[in-house]
Order: C-alpha cells, then structure tokens, then sequence
C-alpha cells in the first residue's frame, strides 16, 4: 500500500464524496469529488478521489475529458471499461440535456444562433463529421433533428434523395442542414458548397425551402444565410 494512503472509508463522513453530497449539497463538491462518485471505487494504493485528480490533471479541463473514448480512458491506470463506459454515459447524458435545453428555449427558430444552441451539444465536439437536418413547419417550428450521415475527420457523404424523403414524411416546409467541422475551421469547403446548392435546387422544385446552412464547431458557428451565400 502506497505511504500516505488514506482509503475513503478511513476519511472523516464531512469528506467522503457521496456523504458530503447528501449533507452540504452537490455545490460543495469539486470536480475529482464528483468523477470520484461516478467511478465509485480506486484501486488498494489510490483512493477514487486521487484517481480523479490524477485523470483531471492530464487533461485541459472537464471539457477535453468528455471527449475521450472508452479506449482512451481506459489508458489511466485504475480505470478499467466499466468505469470508463460510466464517464462516457455521464458525459453524454450532459450534452443531450443542453441540446434539449436549448430545444425548450427555442420554441421557434429565429436566427442562425438559435439553430447553434440546439445543434452545438450534439455535433459540436465529436471527433468525427456529422451532417443533420432540421425539419421545420411554416412557423419556422422544429418538427423533427434527423442524422443523414456520419462520416470521417474531414467529410461526410449526403444522399440528397433521403433529405426530402424525411421532409415529405414529416410534412416540413422548410429545412436547415448543419454539419460540423472537427477541425475547427469555420471555412466552407467547395463540397459544402455545393451539396447545399444541390440541396437548395431540389427544395425550389419541391416547394421545400432551404432556410440556412450552418458550419458547427466546439465554440462557433458559420452560416450560408448570414455570410451571404445562400
């Protein structure tokens, strides 16, 4: 057993994370005591809480630690692929109510910023590129969020076919494409460009309007309407 090493059951009740959870509230808790509870236990020579600081310490911030995957959690020592599914669950747990949070606020969309706020905790901060639909009625209303598809770091293949498939079935009048960007980058690539012209041509035959574009990454946005290009 490493020197120094104090197990949490050994810990006065006021410092035991779940224990000083139900007394002083989750407020009282720092994020290593809050990983620690969702961990459960560390391992003979490290208690949760040290597991946690030692995991927090090798990255950026909470942030950057939501990001990882069950293999790259599971490379700290100490966590092993039950605790490393239950990091991964939490963490999208929280993106899913902040998209759903922004949904409730929103009752209609209104602007380019208002389409960010619904999206960005969905394709924001993946790793990888998705393009996604917003199926809207003639009050600018979202009927419907739908993937049309999942691709690679730096692109993603669109079957226009599928868009206005989902339009017809949900009855949209209007639709707004997004797709995130891994990279960062804000620029719109020539395919951008032109999935959404084709896109946009199908919808004036179609009487399906193509309301915007927007470009997501983890803190900004790129939309065709306000830059212009749509």
């Amino acid at each position: 057993m490493k020197e120094g090493y104090f197990p949490i059951s050994d810990w006065s009740e006021d410092d035991r994370p779940r224990e000083k959870l139900m007394l002083k509230g989750i407020d009282a808790l720092s994020d290593a005591e809050l990983i620690a509870i969702l961990i459960g236990s560390g391992s003979r020579n490290e208690s949760a809480v040290d597991l946690s600081k030692r995991i927090l310490a090798s990255v950026d911030n909470l942030n950057s630690l939501g990001k990882m995957s069950i293999s790259q959690l599971m490379n700290f020592k100490g966590i092993g692929e039950a605790k490393a599914i239950s990091i991964v669950a939490t963490f999208e747990i929280g993106r899913r109510r902040r998209s759903e949070d922004a949904a409730e606020l929103v009752k209609k969309i209104t602007s380019s910023k208002s389409v960010f706020e619904i999206m960005q905790p969905i394709i924001g901060e993946l790793p990888h590129e998705e393009f996604w639909v917003l199926f809207l009625n003639n009050s600018n209303k979202i009927i419907s969020k739908v993937q049309l598809s999942k691709g690679g770091i730096t692109g993603t293949v669109v079957d226009t076919r599928l868009v206005f498939h989902y339009a017809f079935e949900t009855k949209a009048t209007g639709l707004i494409l997004c797709h995130n960007h891994p990279s960062g980058s804000l620029i719109p690539s020539e395919a951008d460009k032109q999935i959404t012209k084709k896109i946009k041509i199908g919808g004036e035959l179609l009487d399906v309007k193509v309301l915007d574009h927007l470009i997501i990454t983890e803190t900004n946005y790129y939309s065709f309407v306000d830059e212009g290009i749509l």
